[in-house]
């Protein structure tokens, strides 16, 4: 007698290990309003400062950190004549460079832009860092979603020149 009631208690431990897990839809955090109100602000602030520059003719050396094909992550400077980019080469090789891989970047207002939009997508967590004197981001971290992986967004703004 005692060897079916073994089996039954095996049989019931088994199947409580095999138990369905029910998924769960992903819990968005979002910005509280008070950051998205301080990001905006900066934002505004730092945009106005750059176009009190009046600055048209300039270059920058950009990088971008994120999970995507590795030649939109390779450093590049960026030239930019009358508010248009002119060129964009590797860092590396100065070789031009897949100018596809870089639109959204390719100008200080398209980063703003960049900016904009995760304040308005309601970014999980958003951090920028500006030139104190030219207003433009030098730094934009960007974390859409924070639950799930590979959404991140690095993206460095160095050696802004002014060109003529």
């Amino acid at each position: 007698m005692r060897l079916p009631i073994g089996i039954s208690a095996i049989l019931m431990a088994s199947l409580s290990w095999n138990t369905p897990v029910m998924s769960q839809p992903a819990i968005q955090v979002a910005q509280s309003p008070a950051i998205a109100s301080s990001n905006f602000k900066k934002l505004t602030i730092n945009r106005r400062l750059w176009y009190q520059q009046k600055i048209t003719n300039y270059r920058y050396t950009f990088t971008r950190s994120c999970f995507c094909v590795p030649k939109a992550t390779e450093p590049v400077v960026i030239e930019v004549r009358n508010g248009v980019t002119t060129s964009i080469t590797s860092v590396e090789t100065g070789q031009p460079v897949d100018p596809k891989l870089f639109e959204s970047y390719n100008t200080i207002p398209k980063l703003f832009n960049i900016i904009k939009d995760a304040i308005a997508r309601r970014a999980a967590n958003l951090t920028v860092k500006y030139d104190p004197k030219l207003g433009y981001p030098t730094q934009i971290n960007i974390d859409y979603n924070s639950q799930i992986a590979d959404d991140e967004l690095f993206l460095t703004i160095e050696n802004l020149q002014k060109t003529y």
